[in-house]
């Protein structure tokens, strides 16, 4: 008789179950790679894309003065088929994170002291806001529906910060387990929050000078800055695979078990 661990509870199965029913077993660091890698190439596409093909309407601005980058909404939401590769890998990558918030859940309950479980679950919350908040920014495009474009995207901003700032305090000050077993992710998340606040700034303050003296070439580094805000966010959820190194999911018949 072998025992099957599902969190802190056992789950007995014969050798024959085991044999028999399972069918496929992926360590949880692949799906979060996964979740990651989605948006990562769908993004590198876009902006590719966009230089290549795209290149003096999504780097035009009203200024009328030289640019070599496009900004993260031209290049996703104005031309196809940029428009629908990146719909594709955030609606895709939009379930994945389902389970990366149900495996969070899961370990916050089981290991943040009871006193910060308030703290956890406003970090759940905005995480599952930010999700949903970046699926309404990528499905309806400033040329759709700008207003609630620019919402979403606020919105997004706002929550991710929140999320990361929230997740990184639990993650370090909250958790009843032994010191040092997470600080590879620590460090990553740490850097990754840094970096995004930072290009948050930056891009804040490109885009007030662009508006403000139409300078060349100023529209492009507000652009890159945007690409930071968008890279770290990512880099950020990908610490997701060092949380969870060692857990699996293992698919039997149609059952998905965390183990």
């Amino acid at each position: 008789m072998s025992k099957l661990r599902l969190g802190s509870e056992y789950i007995p199965l014969t050798e024959d179950d085991a044999m028999s029913k399972a069918r496929l077993v992926v360590p949880f660091s692949r799906v979060a790679w996964l979740t990651v890698l989605l948006p990562f190439a769908a993004f590198v596409f876009c902006v590719a894309w966009s230089v290549l093909y795209n290149f003096e309407h999504s780097t035009s601005t009203h200024c009328q003065v030289y640019n070599f980058l496009p900004s993260v909404s031209a290049t996703i939401g104005h031309y196809r088929p940029q428009r629908d590769v990146w719909k594709t890998a955030i609606a895709l990558q939009a379930i994945v994170r389902t389970l990366v918030f149900m495996l969070y859940y899961r370990y916050y309950k089981e290991h943040v002291y009871k006193w910060a479980q308030y703290i956890s679950n406003i970090a759940l919350v905005m995480y599952a806001i930010e999700n949903t908040s970046l699926v309404t920014l990528s499905f309806w495009t400033s040329d759709e529906n700008y207003a609630f474009h620019k919402m979403s995207f606020i919105t997004f901003l706002i929550t991710s910060f929140v999320h990361m700032f929230l997740a990184y305090y639990v993650m370090k000050s909250c958790l009843n387990v032994a010191k040092g077993l997470n600080d590879a992710s620590l460090k990553w998340k740490r850097r990754s929050m840094m970096l995004n606040v930072l290009s948050i700034l930056v891009a804040c303050y490109f885009f007030y000078r662009h508006n403000k003296y139409c300078e060349p070439l100023v529209y492009s580094m507000f652009a890159l800055s945007e690409y930071g805000v968008v890279l770290s966010n990512m880099g950020y959820h990908l610490t997701a695979a060092l949380d969870f190194a060692t857990t699996r999911l293992m698919i039997t018949g149609n059952r998905l078990r965390i183990i």
